[in-house]
């Protein structure tokens, strides 16, 4: 079995880092003389974050907007094809579903593919010489196994072709509070993935925590250096949401990704989704959604997946 890379003193800082932030964002604190709302900004490659915090230091609001591209706006150069992860994820996919998702994938230029480890070969070998990359799931749907075998996934799906990782966080360890299992268990993968270049993301299932839960789960990820949050597995109780979206970006700030997964099926939602913060999109629709941004004709259903 495989030990995950970590150490006991960055397991302290981020627990420290962690109970200090959401203290901060979403707790009680000394109310303010007037009781006014109070509002900061922070700024990286043409994306703000605002956050408005009351006088008891709840969260008022919080929003992402492409400052160079007008408010929320996919930029023009940026097609929304090159933001989707084309997904695949349902458990009776057949190698004949994965090798049609991985046509669509170059034909329509998406970011990723995005399927079960058993596929990620098959994928790898499809894709090769495609700027499109490989990415897969580790510890999913539910999150719930050892920091041990999520390393040993991700290693080994890397080794298999795999160049983004999309894990599961250890959802119950959260909602204990046991931050330093959950701290642990992103840092084993996200250090085993970057050794080998490969990107993270981390799945925290937003519908299940509260929103000091998912600020919480966005602080461990971001200080144990994954690449990217990302909103749902698809299999859980609801997928993606807007409001999910922008406390996610506000929590990690402008310069982590913020990937929306779960229910979007249309270029309406998926802007949306953008607007809200995110960078990239999880869908198992994309081939529909850009034939409606490039208003082509529907050309049979997309590969289902969630």
């Amino acid at each position: 079995m495989v030990s995950p890379p970590y150490d006991v003193q960055f397991v302290e800082r981020v627990v420290e880092t962690v109970a200090r932030e959401v203290l901060l964002a979403l707790a009680e604190t000394e109310a303010e003389s007037r009781g006014e709302a109070v509002c900061t900004h922070d700024c990286a490659e043409g994306l703000c974050v605002q956050t408005c915090r009351d006088a008891v230091g709840r969260l008022v609001s919080a929003g992402a907007s492409r400052v160079t591209a007008g408010l929320g706006a996919v930029p023009a150069d940026v097609e929304i094809a090159r933001l989707i992860d084309h997904t695949l994820l349902k458990p009776d996919a057949t190698p004949d579903q994965i090798a049609q998702l991985c046509f669509e994938a170059r034909k329509y230029g998406f970011a990723s593919v995005c399927l079960n480890p058993a596929h990620v070969k098959l994928a790898a070998e499809l894709l090769a010489g495609s700027p499109v990359k490989v990415c897969t799931v580790i510890g999913f749907p539910l999150g719930a196994t050892l920091p041990e075998v999520k390393v040993f996934e991700a290693l080994d799906a890397i080794a298999k072709g795999a160049s983004e990782i999309d894990m599961v966080i250890n959802i119950g360890a959260l909602k204990a509070r046991d931050y330093t299992l959950v701290a642990r268990d992103i840092q084993g993968v996200v250090s085993a993935s970057h050794d080998r270049r490969a990107l993270v993301k981390v799945i925290i299932e937003a519908a299940l925590l509260t929103d000091e839960e998912k600020v919480a789960a966005c602080l461990l990820a971001k200080e144990a250096g994954a690449d990217f949050v990302k909103t749902s597995t698809g299999f859980g109780p609801g997928g993606a949401r807007l409001e999910d979206v922008a406390l996610m970006r506000r929590a990690v700030g402008p310069k982590m990704g913020v990937k929306a997964a779960g229910g979007i099926r249309t270029l309406a939602e998926a802007q949306s989704m953008v607007e809200a913060g995110a960078t990239r999109i999880g869908a198992s629709a994309g081939v529909a959604i850009v034939q409606e941004a490039r208003r082509e004709p529907p050309q049979g259903g997309p590969a289902k997946g969630y």
